[in-house]
């Protein structure tokens, strides 16, 4: 089964002036982060506004998507749903349009324990063969997974050993998670938009899963990584920090992403779904003004 490693970005839902879903956009996206240098995307996620789309919708982004990637790179899809059968649904279509794997968080439900999340994710692996990334984000299940859990359920189902670790603090819970795992190989990815990426590869993490608009600074920093250019790879991310922490502002991130792709020319409109925040002026003079400082307007 593959590895997954390096920086798998994820994919927005790009959409026209109508607020339909404009795949040529898509398409100019997804050239876009593979001239960037990405190891591959995961479209379907939380930041590709999933939550707002219908089924119609999502298995359309998911047929565009598999068409201009053509091969060139691996692509998860997101397959959470709120309840088992749905999320079974998802793994299957995933699965016939060709994804390298899926992306499953627990399921928003009441009195969820962590029995039940075994059963999860073990019953989604005896269906499916390929991997599994566990996503841990507790925002959008409401469910805090220990370290020790999450590294129970990789040891117990095998193609489950890659987590996008998103309950912050990160670096702390991932160095926990490398204390317990015993050598079984688990792949983590920080996420929340890099913004810890540098703390969470000094605690042990694999590289990025994120939907920042500019993943090829997040390469350059797993590279320079890798290669043992630590103190390279510490400048760099502090250098562009500010660009990731203004962009993952909660409520109205999304738009100030699509914003910053606009401006490299991969989206033709920068709306997002309603209800979501748009971008107002002292918002596009503040975006304005780090990328000025950063050389990248």
């Amino acid at each position: 089964m593959m590895k997954l490693e390096g920086v798998y970005t994820v994919l927005p839902t790009p959409l026209d002036e109508d607020g339909q879903f404009d795949s040529k956009s898509l398409g100019r996206a997804i050239d876009l982060f593979i001239e960037d240098g990405v190891s591959g995307f995961t479209a379907l996620g939380v930041t590709s506004e999933v939550a707002r789309i219908s089924d119609l919708e999502r298995q359309a982004i998911l047929e565009a998507s598999m068409e201009y990637v053509r091969g060139r790179v691996p692509v998860i899809v997101g397959a959470t749903g709120p309840g088992l059968d749905t999320c079974l649904d998802y793994c299957r279509a995933a699965q016939e349009a060709g994804a390298a794997g899926v992306m499953v968080s627990p399921p928003r439900m009441e009195k969820l324990n962590s029995d039940y999340l075994r059963r999860h994710f073990s019953t989604i692996a005896e269906k499916f063969d390929f991997p599994i990334i566990i996503q841990d984000f507790p925002p959008i299940c409401g469910y805090h997974m220990e370290a020790s859990l999450l590294v129970d359920i990789c040891r117990e189902i095998p193609s489950a050993r890659t987590i996008k670790l998103e309950d912050a603090p990160t670096p702390y819970k991932t160095a926990r998670i490398r204390e317990l795992e015993d050598g079984i190989g688990i792949t983590i990815f920080g996420g929340l938009g890099g913004g810890y990426l540098l703390e969470e590869l000094i605690a042990g993490a694999n590289g990025a899963m994120t939907g920042f608009a500019y993943p090829k600074l997040l390469v350059e920093i797993v590279s320079k990584w890798n290669a043992g250019q630590k103190d390279e790879a510490a400048d760099f991310f502090y250098r562009h920090c500010p660009l990731m922490r203004f962009e993952f502002q909660p409520g109205i991130g999304m738009a100030i992403r699509k914003e910053m792709l606009k401006r490299r020319g991969a989206l033709s409109h920068a709306g997002i779904r309603a209800p979501g925040a748009l971008l107002d002026d002292p918002t596009r003079e503040a975006l304005e003004r780090v990328l000025k400082w950063l050389g990248m307007e």
